[in-house]
């Protein structure tokens, strides 16, 4: 069965840092555009941050450039996404999601077929 565990939301507050974690099982994060994906109330979902595994790329929405980082531990099959300086503009539900194997980061949102479940970041003042 394949599956995506996001996990490591919290509640921090403004300046503080929070590392989300997204697992896979059921395949390998070889060839995948590993992308972190958020929602806050009454907002749009937009994209944050997406890796794309096996070429080491990084992209990064101009919001959080600078302060998050997505990295991913191969051996745990598992994608990071540091969140550094945060900001009450940040709470939000994260999510991580993939497209089916080998297509690039900037493939459309509905194409992703794999989804986490979310975790929920609240950043106070």
């Amino acid at each position: 069965d394949v599956q995506l565990q996001a996990s490591g939301g919290g509640s921090v507050q403004a300046g503080g840092s929070l590392t989300l974690s997204c697992a896979a099982s059921g395949f390998t994060f070889d060839t995948y555009a590993v992308h972190w994906f958020r929602q806050a109330p009454g907002k749009e979902r937009e994209g944050v941050s997406c890796m794309q595994t096996g070429l080491g790329k990084t992209y990064y929405a101009g919001s959080v450039e600078g302060r998050f980082t997505i990295s991913i531990n191969n051996a745990k099959n598992t994608v990071y996404l540091q969140m550094n300086s945060l900001r009450p503009e940040d709470t939000a539900v994260y999510y991580c999601a993939v497209p089916p194997r080998g297509r690039l980061c900037y493939t459309p949102t509905y194409e992703y077929n794999v989804w986490g479940q979310g975790t929920e970041v609240t950043v106070s003042s």
